[in-house]
C-alpha cells in the first residue's frame, strides 16, 4: 500500500521535460521545486485531489475544445464542468466540441490527464473560469499523469495567457 503524503518525489526532476523548458523560459523556474509525483495516477482531478489532500475545487482542469474546428484551452476547477453554450458565446463561434485525444496531443504535447495549463507545443487561445480565483493555491497537470504543481491562480492565468470568463455549468 502506497501513502501519497510520504510516497510524492518533490525534487521537480519528475515534470514533463518540455513542461520543465517553459518554466524557465516563463521565469518561474523555482516551480520545478514544488513539481509532486505520485505513485499513482492524477489524471482526473478527483484522483488529483485524493493525492494532494486537497478540495477537489483546488484542482485545475486544463480541457482542450475546438471551437469551429480551432482548439482553445479552458481552464476550470476540478468541481465544475465546462458548460460549451457559453464558451460558445464567448468565443462568437458555432460550434464548440469536446476535442479528441489526437488534437489535444498535437495542440499541447501533451495527453489527456496530464496537460499543464501552459508550456504547449503550439500557441492556443486560454479561456480561464473565475472560479480559480477562488483559492490562494490551485494544483494543475505538470505535463504526465502523475505530477502536479501548485500555484497562485492570478499567476497560473496570466502565465497561461488566458482570458478571465464564467464558463461553469451552473446548479439548476
Amino acid at each position: 500500500m502506497t501513502n501519497p503524503a510520504t510516497d510524492l518525489k518533490d525534487d521537480g526532476s519528475e515534470a514533463h521535460p518540455r513542461f520543465a523548458e517553459a518554466l524557465d523560459a516563463l521565469g518561474i523556474g523555482e516551480l520545478r521545486g514544488r513539481v509532486r509525483r505520485f505513485p499513482e495516477a492524477t489524471r482526473t482531478a478527483a484522483e488529483a485531489a485524493a493525492a494532494i489532500g486537497c478540495e477537489l475545487s483546488q484542482i485545475c482542469k486544463s480541457l482542450v475544445f475546438a471551437a469551429d474546428g480551432v482548439p482553445v484551452l479552458v481552464l476550470v476547477d476540478g468541481a465544475s464542468r465546462v458548460d460549451v453554450e457559453l464558451v460558445r458565446r464567448e468565443l462568437g463561434v458555432e460550434k464548440v466540441t469536446r476535442a479528441g485525444a489526437d488534437v489535444v496531443r498535437d495542440t499541447t504535447g501533451y495527453a489527456i490527464g496530464g496537460v499543464p495549463p501552459f508550456g504547449h507545443r503550439t500557441a492556443t487561445r486560454v479561456l480561464a473560469d473565475r472560479s480559480l480565483l477562488d483559492h490562494d493555491v490551485v494544483w494543475a497537470a505538470a505535463g504526465t499523469p502523475y505530477t502536479v504543481f501548485p500555484m497562485e491562480p492570478k499567476a497560473l492565468i496570466a502565465h497561461a495567457g488566458g482570458t478571465l470568463v464564467d464558463v461553469r455549468e451552473r446548479a439548476a
